[in-house]
């Protein structure tokens, strides 16, 4: 047990504790793919309404970021976490006990709530913890945890649901939210001070921040334009890979190819496969080549391409389908990178603001993407019902992979200009 009084060995555990809050956060917003037959046909509903059911989790969580980047700077990411996840949980279980429509959107709104607050107390953590050089690699290491939690949501919650239910299947996963808010309390400290040890070598210190400071911080993060784009291109990113794996990927796959929803949650599942996989690698990659922008601009021109092949295909072979799943899944590691850009223009003690700013745009594209793509394959539907539930046509997923495309293709923009307005920095900075 000595060897974990060592503060860089100690610092894991209490980034895995919070990491498993995560997992669980990704586990719920991306259930909603396996559960859109059960929740179509539970609550009635029309594949926008199936897009508005999922997208009020992400809603809740874009409007929350902000604040809980004031939260996690102010009042410190273990209690901001720890009511975060209970929070998360009772409204988990709530959405499992949901006997309508207007009541499951209430309780999947509280679960995006509770989680909205978790991932970006990561972040305010590894701040504190972790080394600016290490903090590229930590943000991957967070998405692969939360890649983890993808894949509970695709195969293994399929064949819960076939054995005991949506939902049995959804209240367990609320349970296993309040273990971890528990466990959350229990362990983590905000710095290494609070937790007993001397400061790690490397790791600046990082007093609580003063409201006025708060102000001025916020003040500068929101004037920066580098911030805007970045929040852009995120809100691209973000909004498509949560859309296909979190909702509109399982009916695709099993209307297209005609096959079972346990089978197509594994195709799914290679693009949680390859947010475990990509975030890390390209983060590790950035750090040690102390490159940012080349690989954003490289991430985003093959995401772009990748969702074009379906979009101009339309059912492509499922080899290829899976392909780009695990492609766009994967490449989510480039555009990681512009959380690292952003928290180096800005004083570390607000890394909580300008990182909660940033994900406030990803998680507003999350929101919005789902219902617009609903609202395509609605527009195309030809009356089709199977079980109750709208059989869609291959135009209309054509049309709803388009739109994936044309958002891949706006982020590829944001990181040409990434690019550029560095290069212009640079020039600018010799020149002086």
């Amino acid at each position: 047990m000595r060897r974990w009084r060592d503060p860089v060995r100690w610092r894991w555990v209490l980034w895995a504790t919070m990491g498993i809050a995560f997992l669980l956060v990704n586990t719920n917003r991306l259930s909603t793919a396996v559960l859109a037959a059960n929740l179509m046909a539970a609550f009635e509903t029309t594949g926008t309404q199936l897009g508005t059911l999922h997208a009020v989790f992400f809603w809740v969580y874009a409007v929350m970021q902000i604040p809980t980047g004031l939260l996690a700077d102010h009042v410190g990411p273990r209690c901001t976490a720890t009511i975060g996840a209970a929070v998360m949980s009772v409204g988990t279980i709530g959405f499992a006990i949901a006997d309508s429509y207007l009541v499951a959107v209430l309780a999947r709104g509280l679960v995006g709530l509770g989680g909205s607050v978790i991932f970006v107390c990561i972040l305010r953590f590894c701040a504190t913890w972790f080394r600016a050089d290490e903090f590229a690699t930590m943000s991957g290491l967070t998405f692969t945890l939360s890649g983890f939690g993808g894949v509970l949501a695709t195969t293994p919650l399929a064949i819960a649901v076939g054995a005991v239910g949506w939902r049995v299947s959804i209240g367990s996963v609320g349970v296993a939210g309040f273990v971890a808010a528990v466990a959350v309390f229990a362990l983590v400290r905000d710095t290494p001070a609070k937790a007993g040890f001397e400061p790690l070598e490397g790791v600046p210190q990082r007093e609580t921040v003063t409201n006025a400071q708060l102000r001025s911080s916020l003040t500068a993060v929101l004037c920066d334009p580098l911030v805007w784009v970045v929040s852009i291109m995120l809100f691209c990113i973000t909004g498509v890979n949560l859309t296909l794996f979190g909702l509109w990927g399982v009916p695709y796959v099993v209307q297209m190819y005609d096959v079972s929803v346990t089978t197509a949650s594994t195709i799914t599942l290679l693009g949680s496969v390859g947010i475990m996989t990509g975030p890390p690698a390209i983060g590790w990659l950035s750090d040690r080549l102390e490159r940012r922008m080349e690989l954003i601009v490289a991430g985003a021109g093959c995401f772009t391409a990748c969702l074009a092949v379906i979009a101009a295909v339309g059912s492509s072979p499922l080899v290829v389908v899976g392909a780009v799943f695990f492609l766009t899944g994967f490449l989510q590691g480039a555009f990681l990178l512009g959380y690292a850009v952003v928290k180096d223009r800005h004083p570390s003690n607000a890394s909580g603001i300008s990182t909660g700013t940033v994900n406030f745009g990803a998680f507003v594209g999350a929101a919005i993407l789902p219902t617009v793509m609903g609202w395509a394959l609605d527009t195309y539907w030809t009356g089709d019902l199977t079980g109750g539930v709208r059989v869609y046509t291959p135009l209309g997923y054509r049309i709803a992979f388009a739109i994936a495309t044309a958002a891949g293709a706006i982020s590829f923009c944001c990181a040409i200009w990434l690019y550029r307005h560095e290069r212009t920095a640079c020039r600018t900075a010799r020149g002086t």
